[in-house]
């Protein structure tokens, strides 16, 4: 009867959280969603249980959120569950639009095993919105006695409910695990004991936290006749005369310890596995005040004490959610138009184009620029060389046709585009002031004719000259692009990476866009190198050959004169 009414709630539970293949836009004057999964299949982080009132951290960064869009302290962010319909209650733990970062804890009210149909959406972009998150006391399931995030800038930790207030401050790491992160050296953190953080022998109790030990000891939490240490990379968990040791935890590496006691069994947790359990019998009563990281080096971040058994899935959520697991938590940002259809997304480009850094934005412009001045040089050249071809084959074959008139072949027409008629127009216009061919003329001299081929020749470089001119705007399209865009990835990378630093986000989905982002530089820099060395191949060919005509027709030219006009 139990397995079925188990059996039961979990269905009743995935069918108020699976959505519809389709949703409306949850207010139309929100302008900018962010969808987030929680994947609890296989394929994602899987777990067994259904989990209530977990508070989940969702990272929002420039990947996954529009940050221009909405209000520069995030007083606008909503988050909406599955349903598209129901407010979530959510608090914010880091906010900077500066550099597009941002934490906030969403109290998620059902994860269901096994699907990766457990949706949150984040909305932004209504500048008329006012701050509206809830309560830290309200974000945290009604078990959560404590948690501390460490992001207090003096220094003084208070736990999420204002009640709990530490008895001296403490360093903060602002890039820590979570947001900011209490930064110890041997002195560790104390609270004053409350009725409100204790549990009677036997328990039930569970005490989680991110730590990253500089030197692996030292004591992490310390209360009454509990105490959970760290002893030569090696966690040990102590209740009275019961203890529990296993897990390595390594040395400047962040690792998530947990610890539960219940039912008679006090057990460890490293990185969401268990390491550890033992029998513990009754216990003893865990109460009095609350030490934390005494005689630790290192940081620490988000601890958590609750008065219940977390459940290991509770333990395997946890530690993922709060890790940034891209197989557990994906985001991706949507648009208004696209959210009519499943999935919503707005296409690999357009986040992309939205995670470009400043440096590629500038890069990317004067590719473009170069781009068209690429294309308009291919263009006007290709058309330049195919009219001067055409002229040319025609004028070619009048004078080869002409014979006593191949002085005046002017008054049978001209070739406008042909550079073998300005060619042919030098050579007349030298022999014209030698009378050449005139009544009376005399031959020309040997010296007469090296003259008029002087005189050619220095047409023929100045037809060289023009044919080649802007040709220098696709060799450098095809050599600079590349590096323009290899320069501005590399600066995008750059700039990615610091901000993934500054925020103490390692999740591939904060990485990911950013870096691919920085690559559309280099996409762009090839995209105007490649047309470009393809269109200048092919005139450098077209203007080599018209250039080999032109050498070619002046030696024939020079031949006919000779032979007709020359002394004999």
């Amino acid at each position: 009867m139990r397995k079925a009414l188990s059996a039961l709630s979990i269905a009743l539970l995935g069918g108020a959280l699976l959505p519809t293949t389709a949703h409306a836009w949850w207010n139309g004057d929100w302008k900018h969603r962010t969808k987030v999964t929680i994947n609890t299949s296989a394929a994602g982080v899987e777990t067994k249980d259904a989990l209530s009132g977990v508070a989940v951290p969702v990272r929002l960064h420039s990947g996954n959120f529009d940050f221009l869009s909405a209000k520069p302290d995030g007083s606008d962010l909503r988050f909406v569950a599955a349903d598209d319909k129901t407010p979530l209650k959510y608090v914010v733990e880091r906010y900077d639009s500066t550099n597009e970062l941002a934490l906030v804890w969403v109290q998620v009210p059902n994860v269901v095993p096994g699907s990766d149909k457990n949706v949150v959406y984040a909305y932004a972009g209504n500048e008329k919105a006012a701050a509206e998150a809830a309560p830290a006391s309200a974000v945290f399931d009604v078990a959560t006695l404590a948690a501390f995030h460490f992001g207090e800038k003096d220094g003084i930790s208070v736990d999420h409910t204002g009640a709990m207030k530490a008895a001296a401050a403490v360093g903060i790491e602002a890039n820590g695990m979570l947001a900011g992160s209490a930064k110890l050296a041997g002195t560790g953190l104390s609270w004053s004991g409350s009725d409100k953080i204790k549990a009677p022998a036997g328990g039930p109790y569970s005490v989680s936290m991110w730590i990253k030990p500089t030197a692996a000891q030292g004591s992490l939490y310390s209360q009454g006749a509990l105490q959970l240490n760290l002893d030569g990379g090696k966690l040990i968990a102590k209740l009275g005369t019961a203890s529990a040791d296993g897990g390595a935890v390594a040395a400047s590496t962040w690792s998530y310890v947990a610890l539960t006691y219940g039912s008679g069994k006090l057990t460890l947790y490293v990185n969401g596995a268990q390491t550890a359990q033992v029998d513990a019998g009754a216990g003893a009563a865990i109460e009095g005040g609350v030490k934390v990281g005494d005689g630790f080096t290192g940081l620490i971040d988000e601890v958590q004490v609750a008065s219940t058994v977390r459940s290991a899935d509770w333990v395997k959520l946890a530690q993922a959610a709060q890790a940034g697991d891209a197989k557990l938590i994906a985001s991706v940002t949507e648009s208004e138009d696209s959210a009519g259809s499943e999935g919503g997304d707005e296409g690999y480009m357009g986040i992309l184009i939205k995670s470009l850094t400043p440096d590629a934005k500038a890069v990317i412009a004067i590719l473009a620029v170069m781009f068209v001045v690429a294309v308009w040089v291919m263009i006007t050249k290709a058309l330049f060389v195919g009219k001067a071809d055409k002229d040319n084959r025609d004028f070619l074959v009048r004078f080869r046709e002409a014979t006593d008139n191949m002085l005046h072949l002017e008054k049978g027409g001209v070739h406008p585009h042909s550079s073998l008629f300005r060619l042919y127009q030098a050579g007349v216009r030298e022999l014209a002031k030698r009378k050449t061919g005139e009544a009376g003329s005399l031959p020309l001299s040997g010296a007469s004719i090296d003259a008029v081929k002087a005189s050619i020749d220095a047409d023929l470089v100045r037809e060289n000259h023009q044919l080649n001119s802007r040709m220098v705007l696709l060799t450098i399209a095809i050599s600079g692009g590349p590096f323009l865009g290899l320069l501005g990835t590399v600066v995008g990378v750059m700039i990615t990476f610091a901000a993934i630093a500054a925020a103490g986000d390692v999740n591939v989905n904060a990485i990911a866009p950013g870096i691919a982002a920085a690559l559309l530089a280099t996409v762009a820099g090839l995209g105007v190198a490649i047309p470009a060395l393809f269109g200048y191949n092919y005139l450098a060919s077209r203007i080599k050959n018209i250039s080999a005509d032109m050498q070619i027709f002046v030696d024939e030219f020079v031949t006919r004169v000779a032979e007709n006009y020359g002394a004999r």
